[in-house]
C-alpha cells in the first residue's frame, strides 16, 4: 500500500446541511456507511480537497433528479476544517496507489467507464483502517474523470477531531 503524509494545517471542505448540529461529526458514517466504510463499522469524516470537488459532490448527489442545486432548500453550506497533525493515509490518487489497493488506474470508473460502486471500495477501506492508517486520500467519486480529490479521514480515537475554521460558507458564496 502506498502512503502519504497529509500537509499539516491543510484546509479541507465539508458539504453540510445547515441543520446538522455538528457537521464534522464522523459517527454518522460509522452507522450508515459511506464509500470507504460499510454501515455499522467505524467513524469516517468525508472531506473535499477543494471547492470545485465540493460542487461536484452536489451535482453527483442530484444526478437524475429534477432538482437543480439552486433549488435546494435549505441550501448546503461549506464548512472549512483542519485535521490533527501528522496524518498518514493511503494514496488512492495515483495509478500506482490505486493498483496497490486493488482498484483500476481508471478509478472512479472501471475500464468500461462504469462508476465503481461503494460496495467494491468498502472492503478496501476496512483493510486500510485495520492497518492503522488515518484514511484514504482519493480521486473523487463525484467526478467521472477523477479530477477532484477527497479524503476519507479515520479518526485515531473518539477524542481525535477535525477543527472547524471560521463560520460555514453560505451556499450563495461557494456555489
Amino acid at each position: 500500500m502506498i502512503t502519504e503524509r497529509l500537509r499539516d494545517g491543510q484546509a479541507w471542505f465539508r458539504v453540510a446541511d445547515v441543520a446538522w448540529k455538528d457537521p464534522l461529526d464522523p459517527t454518522y458514517a460509522a452507522v450508515h456507511g459511506g464509500r470507504w466504510n460499510p454501515p455499522r463499522s467505524f467513524p469516517v469524516l468525508y472531506l473535499n480537497e477543494d471547492v470545485a470537488t465540493a460542487r461536484a459532490q452536489i451535482r453527483f448527489m442530484l444526478e437524475g433528479s429534477p432538482v437543480d442545486p439552486e433549488d435546494l432548500d435549505p441550501p448546503f453550506v461549506l464548512v472549512t476544517a483542519t485535521l490533527p497533525r501528522s496524518q498518514v493515509v493511503a494514496n488512492a490518487t495515483t495509478s500506482e496507489g490505486l493498483e496497490e489497493l486493488g482498484l483500476p488506474a481508471t478509478y472512479p470508473v472501471d475500464e468500461t467507464g462504469t462508476h465503481i460502486p461503494r460496495e467494491r471500495c468498502q472492503p478496501i477501506g476496512v483493510a486500510v483502517h485495520d492497518t492503522g492508517l488515518r484514511g484514504i486520500h482519493c480521486r473523487s467519486a463525484a467526478t467521472f474523470d477523477g479530477s477532484g480529490r477527497e479524503l476519507a479521514w479515520f479518526p485515531a480515537r473518539p477524542s481525535s477531531k477535525a477543527h472547524q475554521v471560521g463560520d460555514p460558507i453560505p451556499f450563495s458564496e461557494w456555489w
